[in-house]
């Protein structure tokens, strides 16, 4: 099963199973199949496309009722590309149908119909909680990933930036004059390579932790 016309087969097949009327080529679409409340519209292609969804957003001028059908990927990226396309199908309100190219196995992924999100209160809590946390606004939008300054890193700037006027100190004493409350936690963890533990609870700062204070100079608000 290589070309675009083997998905009709099966996919006539089970529309046919629901109790409806299923012809080819009707129009513009694909497959059309009559018999319920709407008719339903299938959009096939071998694997997805923008294109493919363009067509199929087209086609809820005429119906709700509208289906992408495509032929169910396979190898190491599969799962989450099928994952990625389901989600986007639900949030356009279209169906998703994959057809399984050894014997023609069709799985519905999606059903047609209105998208209602579901709010992520961590994720919102997480979001909430960097941009309280972020001093400033350091970073351009739209920038790379890479490179960017997080309410994270801010922290770390400001425990090092205390280590390298006072030298080695206690982590309760950088918390306590820097306003970071976890500047000790942050120390011990060493994720930038800044810090290094001279003894139970003091802290100071690595040749790594003077060059980071130079490379990112600016990063913190004046």
């Amino acid at each position: 099963m290589q070309r675009e016309a083997d998905l009709y087969p099966p996919l006539k097949a089970h529309f046919e199973a629901r109790g409806l009327i299923v012809k080819g080529e009707i129009g513009a679409a694909d497959l059309v199949a009559m018999g319920g409340a709407d008719p339903v519209i299938v959009e096939m292609k071998l694997k997805f496309s923008l294109a493919l969804y363009h067509q199929a957003i087209a086609r809820l001028a005429v119906t709700p009722q509208v289906y992408l059908a495509v032929l169910r990927p396979e190898g190491r990226a599969a799962r989450r590309m099928i994952k990625e396309n389901t989600a986007l199908s639900r949030r356009l309100g279209l169906g998703l149908l994959t057809v399984r190219a050894r014997d023609g196995h069709v799985e519905v992924l999606a059903e047609p119909g209105p998208y209602a999100p579901r709010l992520s209160k961590p994720k919102r809590a997480r979001l909430a909680a960097e941009f309280a946390r972020r001093q400033g606004d350091p970073n351009a939008g739209g920038a790379t990933r890479h490179g960017l300054v997080t309410g994270y890193r801010q922290d770390a700037l400001r425990c090092a930036a205390y280590l390298a006027e006072y030298g080695a100190a206690r982590g309760a004493a950088v918390a306590r004059d820097t306003g970071v409350p976890v500047a000790t936690r942050i120390m011990a963890d060493n994720h930038y390579g800044w810090f290094r533990r001279v003894e139970t609870g003091v802290y100071a700062l690595t040749p790594e932790g003077q060059r980071g204070l130079s490379d990112w100079d600016g990063a913190l608000p004046d």
